[in-house]
């Protein structure tokens, strides 16, 4: 069982400041009393029209009643610990893909292509690296963090499933860049526990790779290299256009495994290089790497079986509230306010049985967790379902219930669980999540235009939350190429034919060909004087 933590760590301090508000008002309510007092002007006059009264027991009255608030306070923010060994806590290492996606990577060396092999790689590295945290950064001529650090295992399958040169709009190969990003994403105070996998052809146009691997092993990182491709290299092939693409001189341009720069990486980063010949080999030889590092606990908040401790809070606040109801100001015990105690009291009843649903409703999200956990979504979902039963105004258990749903792909069910979520829960981090989740269900269902809108709300209530603006980024690029594609085909719908125009002349022809020519050339100096002052950019495309 571990420490004990507050799930809603902001109404712990309302908690504390509970108190001091209540004495302020109790000072201020006495000095009202005394000003009152001598309005009266007689003192044996107030004294014998408040002998019945007892200050010591008012003042024992207001400090039930503060107390009592302050641990329903501390009941609502839910001290909670996780219950033995939490559903999502085991044994593992962090470990950063981090996959090269440039067009290099759709040369055909390796069938179908080098990319397509090393998604295949990276799904089984994904199903053997099971208890370990993952994260991916794709990278051409710039690196993007495509995902997080996570226990969730599905959902790097499904950003891997994205991963294409499309993704990135600067081409080119700079491997530094996505050795750094990769390696922010670790936790900086540690000096173990954490990996790089790189994969590539090697093809870096870029040279400061090498002293980034050094930087990284000397903080305790690790970097493992695969090369992708072949010695004898291939042409690569444009998906835009469908040709084989070609250099500025109109050579087609043959992409060729750099396995010495890879070497040489894994060298810097204390790690191993392989070439890619059999995915399996791979693996195995990867995982061997790994198992051989020393391991700390890796965690998962979102399934954890846990403990809570909030009933104890109310109950403690009912039995004082109670205590509060059956003491009076009065000196001697008075008979008339019996029935005005007696309702009180069942009040106060009421209110301690609602926590009681409220523990009964998080048993059934706890079970309900536990199937999720065994891949048994439907019966999870049934859990959900009860828990909804005892507190229909539980946005986590409907928020647990979407995901649920979204897993036994029932799409439809599944949004209209997030949006029953998104008008129950209350904090920025959950609405968020749930609209980020509602956006990824909608983007899998090629609901563009309607998951643009989700990532959005996302980032309004939490600007932070990189998955969504990534998705976001995926979206819009997606909206802007069908707007360009379909004003293409209006333009191309109206544009009337027009009249050929007679063969030129020789001369003609000539000027028009002196012309191209002399772009052509204007071009060629004009790339080379920008690579020229800034030595440092890829003049690469692939």
């Amino acid at each position: 069982m571990s420490i004990p933590e507050f799930q809603y760590i902001y109404l712990l301090y309302a908690g504390l400041l509970l108190p001091v508000v209540a004495v302020l008002i109790f000072l201020q309510a006495l000095r009202k009393k005394k000003k009152a007092a001598k309005k009266i002007g007689d003192k044996k006059l107030v004294d014998q029209l408040t002998a019945a009264y007892s200050s010591r027991k008012y003042l024992i009255k207001f400090l039930l009643i503060v107390t009592a608030l302050s641990l329903l306070v501390f009941s609502l923010a839910n001290m909670r610990s996780s219950a033995g060994t939490p559903l999502g806590k085991r044994n593992g290492v962090d470990v950063m893909i981090a996959l090269d996606v440039s067009k290099s990577m759709l040369a055909g060396d390796i069938k179908p292509n080098r990319l397509e092999r090393a998604r295949q790689l990276v799904n089984k590295l994904i199903d053997r690296l099971q208890n370990d945290r993952l994260g991916i950064v794709v990278f051409a001529g710039k690196a993007y963090l495509q995902m997080p650090l996570t226990a969730d295992h599905s959902a790097a399958k499904m950003y891997l499933s994205t991963a294409s040169p499309d993704i990135i709009p600067t081409q080119g190969t700079i491997i530094a860049e996505a050795l750094k990003m990769s390696n922010a994403a670790f936790n900086s105070n540690e000096k173990k526990y954490k990996t790089i996998i790189l994969i590539s052809d090697g093809e870096d146009h870029d040279e400061d790779a090498l002293a980034v691997a050094k930087n990284i092993a000397a903080s305790g990182g690790i970097i493992h290299t695969v090369g992708m491709g072949s010695q004898q290299g291939a042409p690569i092939l444009d998906l835009l256009t469908g040709q084989l693409k070609t250099d500025i001189n109109g050579n087609t341009i043959i992409s060729k495994l750099n396995e010495e720069e890879l070497r040489q990486l894994a060298k810097s980063g204390n790690g191993l290089y392989q070439y890619f010949d059999n995915t399996d080999k791979v693996v195995n030889n990867i995982l061997n790497q790994i198992a051989h590092m020393e391991q700390k606990a890796v965690k998962d908040d979102s399934l954890t079986d846990w403990l809570n401790y909030f009933q104890y809070f109310a109950a403690a606040a009912f039995i004082l509230l109670l205590i509060e109801v059956f003491v009076t100001e009065k000196k001697r015990k008075a008979n008339g306010g019996i029935k005005k105690k007696i309702i009180t009291t069942a009040i106060h009843f009421l209110v301690f049985a609602n926590f009681a649903i409220a523990q009964s409703e998080n048993e059934f999200i706890k079970q309900g967790n536990a199937e999720y956990q065994k891949g048994n979504y439907s019966a999870a979902a049934n859990k959900y379902k009860e828990a909804i039963k005892e507190n229909p105004k539980s946005g986590i258990a409907y928020y647990n219930l979407a995901n649920a749903q979204y897993k036994s792909k029932k799409t439809e069910e599944s949004i209209a669980a997030y949006d029953k979520a998104a008008k129950l829960l209350s904090t920025s981090s959950e609405l968020s999540d749930v609209w980020y989740n509602r956006g990824v269900v909608l983007q899998n269902n090629k609901k563009n235009d309607e998951c643009i809108i989700a990532y959005k709300n996302a980032l309004l209530l939490n600007p932070r939350h990189e998955q969504a603006r990534q998705n976001l980024q995926k979206a819009l690029r997606k909206q802007q190429e069908k707007k360009e594609k379909q004003n293409q085909q209006d333009q191309n719908k109206n544009q009337q034919p027009k009249p050929q125009s007679s063969r030129l002349s020789q001369k003609d022809a000539e000027e028009k060909l002196k012309a191209l020519m002399q772009q052509e050339r204007n071009l060629h100096d004009k790339l080379n004087k920008q690579n020229a002052q800034s030595p440092n950019q890829p003049e690469k495309d692939w």
